[in-house]
C-alpha cells in the first residue's frame, strides 16, 4: 500500500517537537523562520493510508474563513511566529474527486537553487512565501504527487466570493496576491490538475496588447484576465487545450527576481518580460511555466 502524506503539523518550540515525535511525525529540518528574528519553526508530517491531496496557506482573515468553510484542516500554529511578518497558517484537505491526486512527499526550500532543483525534479511549488513580509529568506513548501499531473484549467479571483465554488471544482489557489504591494484588493490565480495528458493545457500565452488579445481570441484561445483593479495594464492569460503535443505541468509565479537565472538554468520558462503587476508600484511578479514533452514523461 502506498505511503501517503496523511497529516501535517508544525512545531514552535521544544515541547511541540517532543509531542510530535511521540505521535510518529517526521520533521522537515528547515527553519521556516530562517533569516528573521523569530525562533525556529518547523513543518512536520505523518504518513498513512488516507492521502492529503491539497495544501493551502492563509495570510488574511478572508482566506482562512473560506478554507474553514470548505472543510480544510487548519494547522493552528503561525508559521511566522516571532518574525514580525504576516500571520501564516497551513491548511490541508483530503479529497477523492477527479482532480485530487495524492501527495506522497512534502519539503521546504530556502534558496533559489533549491527551488530550481525542485521544479526540475517535478515537485509542485506552493505559492506562499512562508516568511511573507518578514524580510527573511524566501521560503517555500513543495509537494510531490503520486502520479504526474498536468494543468488543465486556470482561473482568477478578485475577491473571495468564488472560493467555495472553485475549491468544490477541484482548483488549487496560488497563495500569493497578484497585486501585492499595490494596496488594492486581493487577486489570486488558481489552477486545476489532471493525470490525463490529453486534457492538459497545450499552449499558454500572456498578453497586455489589444491587438494580440484579439488575434488570440480569433484563434479560439480561452482567456483569464489578471490585475484589472490595481491601476496597471490589464494582463491576460490565454490558453488552449488542444493542438501541440506538449503538456503544461507547471504554472507558478516568481516574486524573488534574484531567482530568475536559477530557474532558467533548470529549464523553467520564466516570462520575465511580463510582470503581472505591470504599471503599478507593487511587487514584480513573473509567471513560470514548464511543459512536459511527451505523455507520461517525468521531468
Amino acid at each position: 500500500m502506498a505511503s501517503y502524506i496523511s497529516q501535517i503539523d508544525a512545531s514552535l518550540n521544544a515541547t511541540d517537537e517532543k509531542k510530535l515525535q511521540s505521535e510518529g511525525f517526521e520533521k522537515i529540518d528547515v527553519d521556516v523562520n530562517k533569516g528573521t528574528a523569530g525562533s525556529p519553526v518547523y513543518i512536520w508530517f505523518k504518513r498513512g493510508s488516507t492521502p492529503i491531496t491539497r495544501v493551502q496557506f492563509s495570510f488574511a482573515d478572508e482566506m482562512a474563513a473560506e478554507l474553514k468553510k470548505f472543510g480544510f484542516t487548519k494547522v493552528d500554529k503561525n508559521l511566522n511566529t516571532g518574525a514580525g511578518g504576516d500571520v501564516i497558517y497551513l491548511w490541508y484537505f483530503k479529497g477523492s474527486g477527479e482532480f485530487d491526486t495524492p501527495i506522497v512527499e512534502i519539503d521546504v526550500t530556502l534558496d533559489p537553487e533549491s527551488e530550481a532543483q525542485k521544479s526540475e525534479s517535478g515537485w509542485e511549488k506552493l505559492g506562499c512565501d512562508l516568511n511573507r513580509r518578514a524580510k527573511g529568506n524566501w521560503i517555500y513548501a513543495w509537494v510531490q504527487r503520486e502520479k504526474q499531473t498536468y494543468i488543465c484549467n486556470l482561473n482568477i479571483t478578485e475577491n473571495f466570493e468564488s472560493d467555495q465554488e472553485l475549491f468544490k471544482e477541484g482548483y488549487i489557489r496560488i497563495d500569493e496576491d497578484c497585486t501585492k504591494g499595490t494596496g488594492d484588493s486581493y487577486v489570486f490565480i488558481w489552477y486545476r490538475q489532471t493525470i490525463i495528458p490529453q486534457r492538459a493545457i497545450k499552449d499558454l500565452q500572456i498578453s497586455n496588447d489589444d491587438k494580440k488579445n484579439l488575434d488570440l481570441q480569433r484563434k479560439n484561445y480561452q482567456s483569464v484576465k489578471v490585475n484589472k483593479k490595481a491601476g496597471g495594464n490589464p494582463l491576460c492569460l490565454w490558453y488552449k487545450n488542444d493542438g501541440l503535443k506538449v503538456y503544461l505541468s507547471v504554472f507558478s509565479i516568481l516574486l524573488n527576481t534574484a531567482a530568475v537565472e536559477a530557474y532558467k538554468k533548470a529549464g523553467i520558462i520564466v516570462v520575465d518580460d511580463f510582470n503581472l503587476n505591470e504599471g503599478t508600484k507593487g511587487c514584480v511578479i513573473y509567471p513560470c511555466l514548464y511543459y512536459a514533452l511527451a505523455e507520461g514523461k517525468k521531468r
